[in-house]
């Protein structure tokens, strides 16, 4: 068999679904790790999943809606947030998950998307629009549970306070890199969201300015 014959993905047998999605997301992973995001490009992907470059380009036009697919593949599943029975421990146990994440090519990835969001505003948007949500999803399901175990009121619970700790952590990666220490963590959650969440929020305040003298 040639070296061309060994390359031509359309000498292997044909993948379809979950399991060609997947090589594909673990070939953008491999990239990643090996030539960084700068670098990576849909043709390194393609040859390296074996894939057609054709049929990249059909589902991902451009590589950053590519890169967020595959690194979202890899989070932490939204519709499994992690439950140890008490709001502190699922909250170190979801920060220590995306802390890990962020050590692999989940952190070369985000490097790569904010570089080019700073340089062009049409990158931004795209990121926004690929954005699945998903750290505010779990953080919003082990919230509800620690309002239902009565550890915390549902007032505390706001849009705002769900986007701190995952906030707290990248700011971290991005000033700091990696690996994100444990003690880190530990300080946000026992620092920051643990008295943000037991404490209940002030209603907008309904005092106006006096009128000044006419």
């Amino acid at each position: 068999m040639t070296a061309g014959q060994e390359t031509d993905h359309r000498r292997r047998p044909r993948r379809r679904g979950p399991a060609l999605d997947e090589a594909i997301f673990q070939a953008v992973l491999d990239e990643l790790t090996e030539v960084g995001y700068a670098r990576l490009t849909m043709e390194g992907v393609a040859q390296r999943a074996r894939a057609g470059k054709a049929s990249l380009y059909r589902r991902w036009p451009t590589r950053i809606e590519l890169v967020m697919d595959a690194v979202y593949s890899r989070l932490p599943d939204p519709s499994a947030p992690p439950d140890t029975g008490s709001l502190r421990g699922d909250l170190l146990a979801l920060l220590r998950a995306n802390a890990e994440a962020l050590a692999g090519p989940a952190g070369e990835a985000m490097r790569g998307l904010l570089s080019e969001a700073l340089a062009d505003s049409a990158v931004i948007a795209r990121v926004r629009r690929n954005s699945q949500g998903a750290s505010l999803r779990i953080m919003r399901e082990i919230l509800r549970r620690a309002v239902d175990r009565g550890e915390i009121d549902a007032s505390a619970v706001t849009d705002r306070r769900l986007e701190t700790g995952h906030a707290l952590l990248r700011y971290h990666f991005l000033f700091n890199g990696t690996p994100i220490p444990d003690q880190v963590i530990t300080q946000i959650v026992d620092e920051v969201l643990l008295p943000l969440f037991r404490s209940p929020t002030c209603p907008p305040s309904t005092d106006r300015a006096p009128a000044a003298d006419g």
